[in-house]
């Protein structure tokens, strides 16, 4: 392969509009553009040239780090201001690299399509809001537009707790700190049992991973603080049951007791491939009103679903609908819309 640097690759997936840039020994480099993989190199990369490109931008203690642990998440800045989430690892033991272009700019909502009922969470003094949906889409973003949004309208403290760090937010009107985890804490656990002496009053976990961090994140949404989180889960009930069941049988029912009080919104997304190019966020919102409170005390989650059709007046919607919204303005195809409905009737 040419001498390449990875600052020269990530410039060129950056200059594309990427959203990822991958390294695999043996294929050529690859960008995901619009939610497909494409080439952006003809030459097939070897073990030798993959160490290398990534060993350039790794401190030798990192590169140690790296070699004992298997696996590396990190971030990493271009000369153009452009962040970059990288994943390091092995495969067939060889090093390869998963990159997440990170914009510049933190976007607007009304830009990244938030609705207003979602943009209106900022409002909120304390409480649980998730962000829920598979890798790729638009967690981290929607929860950066919505803390800039504090951050330009609010006085207050925000922390976020991130492995790694991604959207840089500037101190504006708020005071903003942000905590990468290996160099500025050394867990998630670790991080939120001090943040309550950083006089917090908005918090943001990069994601709940455990049963620590996830009673951890409820405690704080429970003593007076905003929190923002996210998770891998499809849905809202499925949002609910996975975090109820990751505490043993005998914690349940105070949890969903917790949970009822301080949950105020899971809204789940996804990005969906226009018909013009680009890419389109669709949500399923949750709001935590009285009704949905009981099912959770009750431990009725299956129930979720009916709340959300029947409460689009305050702002609730499930996924379909967002899909069938988007796929009868012309946005998306009958093609795009017909997979993830028969996705969305999987789960």
């Amino acid at each position: 392969m040419p001498t390449l640097s990875l600052d020269q690759l990530f410039t060129d997936a950056a200059q594309k509009n990427a959203s990822d840039l991958h390294l695999v020994t043996g294929r050529q480099v690859f960008i995901r553009l619009y939610g497909e993989l494409k080439p952006i190199t003809e030459e097939a990369l070897t073990s030798e040239d993959i160490q290398k490109l990534i060993y350039d931008i790794l401190k030798p203690e990192v590169r140690a780090q790296l070699e004992k642990a298997r696996e590396l998440d990190t971030s990493h800045q271009i000369n153009n201001g452009t962040r970059f989430r990288i994943n390091v690892f092995y495969e067939k033991n060889n090093l390869a690299l998963s990159a997440r272009v990170i914009p510049t700019q933190i976007p607007a909502p009304e830009e990244i399509n938030l609705p207003e009922v979602v943009q209106n969470l900022t409002l909120l003094d304390y409480g649980l809001v998730l962000f829920t949906g598979p890798t790729g889409s638009g967690k981290s973003t929607s929860i950066a537009s919505l803390l800039e949004m504090i951050n330009l309208q609010k006085s207050v403290n925000i922390i976020t707790l991130e492995d790694p760090i991604e959207f840089l937010i500037e101190s504006k009107k708020s005071l903003v700190q942000q905590r990468q985890l290996g160099s500025d804490m050394l867990s998630f656990v670790e991080g939120l049992k001090h943040v309550l002496r950083q006089d917090p009053n908005v918090i943001m976990v990069g994601e709940m991973r455990d049963l620590e961090t996830i009673a951890a994140t409820i405690t704080l949404a429970e003593t007076g603080h905003l929190v923002f989180a996210t998770l891998h889960t499809n849905n809202a009930a499925e949002t609910v049951d996975r975090i109820v069941d990751v505490f043993p049988p005998h914690q349940q029912n105070q949890i969903r007791s917790q949970l009822s009080s301080s949950l105020r919104a899971v809204i789940s997304q996804r990005l969906l491939p226009l018909r013009r190019g680009g890419l389109r966020a669709v949500h399923e919102i949750l709001i935590n009103n009285s009704a949905v409170a009981n099912l959770i005390r009750e431990n009725k989650i299956a129930q979720i679903k009916s709340v959300i059709q029947t409460s689009a007046n305050q702002g609730m919607i499930s996924l379909e609908r967002s899909i069938k919204q988007i796929l009868q303005q012309g946005l998306i195809s009958s093609e795009v819309a017909g997979h993830y409905f028969t996705e969305l009737n999987d789960d």
